[in-house]
């Protein structure tokens, strides 16, 4: 209850990202099955908005094998989704399975649980990382006269029961692998194991097809100190009374891009904003307001849009970035007949965005 993720806001959130995959499987020339996978699924609200589209849409996934598989370590949170997205309907598996718990969705897609993204099955799949990555643990360095020092977490010595931040006196071996030669910023936040998880959806969708698509608060290699606690839905000092609060630093999409280590190709970071636009969101709001039934139901539809779409809201802070195969988005080299290169389709969201 630290905080409101997009999907709480509003259905039209996960609708569209809904759509966004639907798309993507229509450029792959509509494969026979693919599996969604969803890491840190939350409430599981996102996953049932996007499986309502996928239901809606059936009659164009009718030779399509739908699953779900959510990397979820909590249990909490895992008996919350089961409850959304099954009804509570699962059952746990023997611990010599990949997935511990597993079910029917309510759309009858058959749904799966798993503790590592590394349990679940290979095959041609879409994943989907929404504040996901800002949750992961963080190393920060400042820059000083005696060069790179990380900073750590002390017992202030004034007052014993409080913590306080410090740089460490010499070099770490963090400081050693984590900061780039080339790195301009005093202040620089590494997430190490973001960079762990990108690199496996990168070498998946290099093996077996698919996309990735991460929505976060985050920044393209620009910010510095960005770590920050939530509680009760205001800012809090992260070393107030650990764990009784929400943790979060920006997600780095340019380390991110940096770790793909060109498996994939990227798109983005484009703002939610934009994205939504590009997605068609306006369109579907105004499809919203006229079926409402009331004028309280098309004031909170309002005020839902104007949460994810105000600059000085969501709209902003929030941004898409998308890992796709290299032939997503660039022709293999047809030497004997460049003529017969069907046009590639542009990819839903990213509107005219430079490749990066």
């Amino acid at each position: 209850g630290d905080f409101i993720t997009s999907p709480e806001i509003s259905q039209v959130f996960g609708e569209l990202i809904g759509i966004w995959y639907i798309s993507e499987w229509i450029a792959a020339g509509k494969p026979k099955a693919f599996q969604l996978v969803e890491l840190g699924p939350g409430r599981g609200t996102l996953a049932d908005d996007i499986l309502r589209v996928f239901k809606q849409l059936a009659s164009l996934l009718s030779k399509c094998d739908v699953s779900i598989h959510l990397v979820e370590v909590s249990p909490k949170l895992s008996e919350i989704q089961a409850l959304v997205l099954t009804g509570g309907k699962v059952q746990l598996n023997p611990e010599d399975e990949p997935a511990y718990m597993k079910g029917v969705s309510k759309t009858g897609n058959p749904i799966f649980w798993y503790r590592d993204i590394q349990d679940v099955p290979p095959g041609y799949s879409f994943y989907l990382a929404h504040e996901f990555f800002d949750a992961l643990p963080i190393h920060k360095f400042q820059r000083t006269e005696r060069g790179w020092r990380e900073v750590l977490v002390d017992i202030d010595p004034e007052v014993p029961d409080q913590l306080r931040f410090v740089l460490s006196p010499s070099s770490t071996p963090a400081t050693v692998n984590f900061i780039q030669p080339e790195e301009t910023r005093d202040h620089v936040e590494v997430c190490p194991e973001a960079g762990v998880v990108i690199q496996r959806l990168a070498c998946r969708i290099e093996k077996d097809g698919g996309a990735a698509l991460v929505a976060d608060y985050g920044h393209d290699g620009t910010k510095t100190d960005t770590f920050r606690g939530f509680r009760n839905h205001k800012l809090h000092d992260v070393l107030i009374a650990p764990g009784t609060a929400d943790l979060t630093a920006d997600v780095d999409f340019s380390y991110l891009r940096k770790m793909t280590q060109g498996r994939t190709a990227t798109l983005g970071p484009i703002k939610q904003r934009e994205f939504l636009k590009n997605m068609g969101i306006d369109l579907r709001l105004q499809v919203l307001l006229q079926n409402a039934p009331d004028t309280a139901t098309q004031e909170q539809l309002r005020h839902s849009y104007d949460m994810l779409m105000n600059p000085e809201k969501m709209g902003d802070c929030f941004h898409f970035f998308a890992l796709l195969p290299h032939h997503r988005l660039v022709h293999p080299e047809k030497k004997d007949k460049p003529e017969s290169k069907s046009p590639l389709l542009p990819v839903a969201g990213f509107g005219e965005l430079l490749l990066k």
